[in-house]
């Protein structure tokens, strides 16, 4: 699709995304330079994060002044906080990746309009790949049309995860979880950016994604890239309403399908009876008991 027959306001998230970008990847060339702070433990923040989110909001709000924003690093402190067009920014996800030199990361925005979300970016400015979709026109990379993987059959899927990094994250229920995928599965991967990772379903690069304690900003645009590819994406249990649930699955139908009845019992929508299978199966490993769900600090995912 070339860019004149984008949708317009698909357009300036592009022209703000490769603005972050640039930012980005001119830190990058001198990354031991780059100051960082840490929001809480093994969470942190950079001032290229903050450098690359003013560029996106600038370039956003000069487009559309009346527009909302909802960003990782300022909240909704910009923007028209009552309009019902609300951009979801993340201008850096995958700081940890970046601040060690590890180049997995990428720009996430997406447009919420009365609370759905209709257009999306995922911007991975070390191989210069754009990801875009707007609602009900598809997904593209490059603007090449991207579909979710063929496959069918769990035994055959690479699945791409994100492990919990935050104080008081549910470790052990996680491992188990883990390992149940692992042992079903060809592959699992752990890259360190979820708006990448879901981008990667969406272009079939790999057949699913799980994972908890991600806020809104982290899978915004790449839920929509998965569904317009002819994916599916939801919660544990699988169902619809996920972006505020700190949970997440995505994956083609099938794969989907088949994940599901594995992650479901770790779910914290899970029901009493099989919070309590997992929690036993925990103990009976010498574990120590789990709590029903994790503890999950109210700061978003700086990842």
């Amino acid at each position: 699709m070339s860019s004149s027959s984008l949708h317009p306001m698909l357009n300036m998230a592009i022209k703000a995304a490769r603005a972050a970008g640039a930012i980005i990847n001119r830190a990058a060339l001198d990354v031991e330079s780059v100051r960082v702070s840490t929001k809480q433990v093994n969470d942190f923040v950079t001032e290229v994060d903050q450098a690359s989110e003013q560029a996106i909001i600038e370039t956003l709000l000069t487009a559309y002044p009346d527009h909302g924003i909802l960003a990782e690093e300022s909240g909704n402190e910009y923007g028209n906080p009552r309009s019902n067009h609300i951009w979801i920014i993340d201008p850096l996800d995958g700081t940890t990746n970046f601040i060690h030199g590890f180049p997995v990361y990428c720009v996430s925005i997406a447009l919420a309009v009365n609370g759905r979300i209709e257009q999306a970016v995922v911007y991975d400015p070390t191989r210069n790949d754009l990801f875009t979709a707007t609602r009900g026109r598809g997904a593209f990379l490059n603007e090449r049309r991207i579909r979710v993987s063929k496959r069918t059959l769990l035994r055959d899927t690479l699945i791409t995860t994100g492990f919990p990094f935050r104080p008081g994250d549910n470790f052990k229920q996680y491992m188990a979880m883990l390992g149940d995928v692992m042992q079903r599965t060809s592959g699992v991967r752990r890259p360190g950016a979820a708006a990448l990772d879901l981008a990667y379903v969406a272009a079939g690069f790999s057949d699913g994604f799980f994972e908890t304690g991600l806020s809104i900003w982290d899978v915004a645009a790449g839920s929509l890239l998965v569904t317009e590819a002819g994916g599916l994406v939801g919660n544990f249990t699988g169902e619809a309403d996920f972006l505020e649930q700190r949970e997440v699955l995505a994956g083609t139908p099938r794969i989907y399908g088949q994940l599901v009845p594995i992650l479901a019992k770790y779910s914290k929508f899970a029901s009493a009876g099989d919070k309590a299978g997992v929690r036993q199966a925990l103990n009976d490993d010498g574990a120590e008991p789990a709590a029903d769900t994790p503890a999950e600090p109210d700061a978003g995912q700086a990842e």
